[in-house]
């Protein structure tokens, strides 16, 4: 895929507490299918992932730090969970701001399991539809969204998409999902 037209990835990330693969097989899954994807993080250090965030995993280097993101400069945002990650994201300014700068300009974000805790924070719910880790419900109820148990949910109300997903077992459908929404085949 010609570099011009490869699908610009920005995946955002506290640097602990992450679900690893809610930030591994999207970044991965979208690389291979020929994205350029960056992953952002609050500080520029080592990411500390975790299994059912509980279990340290691997450490992951982000290529940038959140307040050096141009939000012009991408064409989706992901969002991966981790409960932590989620809480840590969601008192952060920059990541506040970023997700707010994607949805005003009408851009698609993504978010799994915890993650819609930030879209929670950002008061962009009313009027979508949207899943998450069943946890979530009562916020994002609270917030003005309307949460549905399926693997995947696209929303495109007030102008701009939304993909959720509600936990790592829905990573294939989430993968997908995010493919399609920038115009990638399998």
């Amino acid at each position: 895929m010609p570099e011009e037209t490869r699908p610009r990835v920005l995946i955002i990330t506290s640097n602990v507490g992450v679900e690893r693969d809610e930030l591994l097989v999207p970044r991965d899954n979208l690389r291979e299918r020929g994205a350029e994807v960056t992953h952002a993080a609050e500080e520029p250090k080592a990411v500390q992932t975790f299994l059912h965030d509980s279990d340290k995993d691997v450490t992951v280097q982000p290529d940038t730090i959140l307040a050096k993101v141009d939000a012009n400069a991408y064409d989706v945002l992901v969002v991966p969970g981790g409960t932590v990650n989620a809480d840590n994201l969601r008192v952060t300014g920059e990541a506040v701001s970023l997700v707010r700068r994607f949805a005003t300009a009408g851009k698609p974000v993504a978010a799994i399991c915890h993650a819609p805790w930030l879209l929670v924070e950002a008061k962009l719910l009313p009027g979508k539809t949207l899943t998450s880790f069943h946890s979530l419900r009562t916020d994002i109820t609270n917030a003005g969204g309307s949460w549905v148990d399926r693997p995947l949910v696209r929303c495109g109300e007030n102008g701009w998409a939304l993909l959720t997903s509600r936990d790592p077992g829905d990573l294939g459908d989430f993968c997908e999902g995010i493919a399609k929404e920038v115009g990638l085949s399998a």
